[in-house]
């Protein structure tokens, strides 16, 4: 469970680094950048002033740019820099062991999460996190999703069945292997779309949806270097 919220954790960082909003956003500029993620004085506003919580990109963007975990950014009890796959300190100074997720090389229709033999290595994510779901981490492949995701990175990915608009999932379409995309949902049906803008997003009906099928089956929460 969390042990706060995002607002509560950029106010802290304001306080304890003397920011202002204006110096986070100056830092945010060149993630947003590269990243090709929109972050204005309005959201920033409201993401301190607790009145919204920012999407994945914005969040991920923001966690680069002060130089702290997502995960801690998010509100959770884990160290607030990036893990190295190490135990972190608690607060009450022993030593913390985080929880050992499966790297995954492929991911098939029709095979349980646990079942899958292309095992690559494993990662480590905060027992905090660990406790709110199911976990894996995924390698991509292919360049769809770059510059924020290349080949080679892990995502780690909380096994669900369905995420919000604008947040990036993996889908399993038409018995293919899971892909990693933004997903953008529709009156009548959703939009995969990459980050990279070679390539054209692609839009799956209601009805395609069933029928192909088209499955979610977890939302990347974490993106980390290549493996």
């Amino acid at each position: 469970m969390r042990k706060t919220n995002t607002a509560e954790r950029l106010k802290e960082l304001m306080r304890i680094r003397n920011l202002r909003q204006v110096d986070i956003l100056k830092a945010a500029e060149p993630y947003c950048d590269a990243f090709h993620v929109r972050l204005n004085k309005n959201d920033l506003s409201q993401y301190v002033n607790g009145k919204v919580e920012p999407g994945q990109e914005k969040l991920y963007v923001l966690a680069q740019a002060l130089k702290v975990s997502p995960a801690w950014l998010m509100g959770y009890n884990v160290s607030m820099e990036e893990s190295e796959n190490e135990g972190s300190a608690s607060e009450s100074g022993k030593t913390v062991h985080g929880v050992r997720i499966p790297v995954l090389g492929t991911v098939a229709a029709g095979l349980p999460i646990e079942a899958v033999e292309d095992i690559l290595d494993f990662e480590e994510i905060p027992q905090e996190l660990a406790n709110t779901g199911e976990f894996f981490a995924l390698q991509l492949k292919g360049n769809s999703m770059e510059p924020r995701m290349c080949s080679g990175d892990v995502v780690i990915v909380r096994q669900q069945p369905d995420v919000e608009s604008g947040e990036i999932a993996v889908v399993l379409v038409n018995g293919n292997e899971a892909t990693v995309k933004k997903l953008i949902k529709k009156e009548n049906g959703i939009m995969l779309q990459a980050f990279n803008p070679v390539y054209e997003p692609i839009f799956y009906s209601a009805q395609e949806i069933e029928e192909l099928p088209v499955r979610v089956i977890g939302k990347v929460i974490e993106l980390r270097g290549k493996f």
